[in-house]
């Protein structure tokens, strides 16, 4: 059976087309005893609005996209996770895209997602990522995560991951460690920088209690982590702890210590970052700096819906800072 048409509810309401169609759409320029009029024949003739005249006549998609460095893995699923629930208490929709961890197909995929959103969520942690500002559909609001994009008029959501890189010194040398290994994820990433930095950073503030010091290093995945731990164990000075640069690397570093027939914590301390829920179910389950990741998402979702709402052209500049929060469990715990 075929389904009631606007032109039906037209009729029905003894309207014009387009008065209907405004309001349908709740649009303004509509006396109110058209609009109740339109509303009613519309609910007796069970008419359902098509979503793609609907969102052309309010020029809105209630699409938004969402841009990320990569898809795969637990830290990438939690921000989606956190970006998906908080869209659907807003009534919107995703349109999610990878980078693939270049900066060109970024663009690339900006600008296919330009028409068919309302606004942008990218989170580009590359180096060269102010770069991508120029390419950027400047129309449309957004927000970036962990990212350094543009010219400060968006809004934000970032971590203070320098600070995260000294609280994971300060920890190791209070459980009594004096020879710490870092190991870094891209150097061709921002936050991986910033971490290293800050690890570097305190670890030449200790002095005297850090005796030996080392950086090796990973790319973010699981497997490099087991390399780099692998390379720490041949060296001629062996580390007493590890702060690796994110959970997945960490998860790796603790598999290489079960190969050499070693143990975390009472041969070698392993910390982590970002505290994904895998975290807490490795053995032992390891130690980490907490951002939140579904957090991250999540905010930063509901900073775009902040921007959405305000007048076209309004620069969306609001700006949250996460501060890393000490997860102590049992792969760093020795006093």
């Amino acid at each position: 059976m075929r389904g009631a048409t606007l032109k039906d509810v037209a009729k029905e309401a003894d309207v014009s087309i387009a008065s209907a169609s405004r309001a349908i759409n709740g649009l303004d320029n509509v006396a109110e005893g058209v609009r109740t009029r339109v509303l009613e024949a519309a609910a007796r003739l069970h008419y359902i609005p098509h979503g793609g005249a609907r969102a052309l006549a309010m020029n809105r998609t209630n699409t938004i996209g969402l841009l990320l460095p990569d898809i795969h893995g637990e830290f990438f699923s939690e921000i989606i996770r956190g970006v998906d629930v908080a869209a659907r208490a807003h009534g919107l929709h995703l349109l999610v895209s990878g980078s693939h961890g270049d900066i060109r197909e970024a663009g690339v995929a900006v600008m296919a997602m330009s028409g068919r959103v309302d606004g942008l969520l990218v989170m580009s942690p590359f180096v060269d990522s102010q770069d991508m500002g120029a390419v950027l559909p400047v129309s449309l609001p957004l927000v970036t995560i962990a990212s350094r994009i543009g010219d400060g008029s968006s809004g934000s959501i970032t971590v203070d991951n320098f600070a995260g890189g000294r609280m994971a010194v300060d920890h190791l040398i209070r459980q009594g460690c004096t020879r710490l290994a870092h190991i870094s994820g891209p150097a061709t990433n921002y936050e991986a920088r910033e971490r290293q930095r800050g690890f570097e950073t305190a670890v030449a503030e200790a002095g005297t209690h850090v005796a030996w010091s080392a950086v090796e290093a990973g790319d973010f995945g699981e497997d490099s982590g087991f390399q780099a731990m692998r390379r720490l164990l041949a060296a001629d000075v062996r580390p007493d702890a590890v702060f690796t640069g994110n959970d997945m690397m960490a998860v790796g570093a603790l598999f290489a210590l079960k190969e050499a027939g070693l143990k975390a914590p009472d041969d070698i301390a392993v910390l982590g970052f970002d505290d994904v829920p895998i975290a807490r179910f490795v053995q032992p389950a390891l130690s980490t700096l907490r951002v939140g990741v579904y957090e991250l998402g999540r905010q930063g979702l509901e900073l775009l819906v902040k921007a959405l709402a305000r007048p076209s052209g309004a620069p969306s500049a609001e700006r949250i800072v996460i501060s890393p929060e000490l997860v102590i469990r049992e792969s760093s715990k020795k006093v």
